[in-house]
């Protein structure tokens, strides 16, 4: 395993789901009377890794039909549109 890779992943998905709303979601669970609190953190752990495992497929299968790459010019561009507009939805 290589953990400079392991841990910057690890990094990235950890600061990006904090305050996500996945987390508030798990959060609400959590906070209702009478909720077994391993079987929210089961469930969302096991949403969290269904998710992952669609990203990681997806992201195979998209890496061979276009260079990896580009697929980072075009993440980067769309997390510039996505910032723009984010911005613009809060200026207006």
């Amino acid at each position: 395993m290589d953990w400079k890779i392991f841990l910057t992943i690890f990094g990235t998905v950890f600061l990006a789901e904090l305050g996500d709303k996945t987390q508030l979601a798990t959060l609400l669970f959590a906070s209702r009377e009478n909720v077994n609190l391993m079987t929210v953190f089961l469930a969302a752990s096991m949403a969290l890794i269904a998710t992952s495992a669609i990203g990681v497929a997806a992201g195979s299968f998209v890496a061979d039909q276009i260079d990896p790459r580009y697929l980072s010019y075009i993440a980067g561009v769309g997390f510039i549109v996505i910032g723009i507009w984010t911005l613009w939805q809060a200026a207006n």
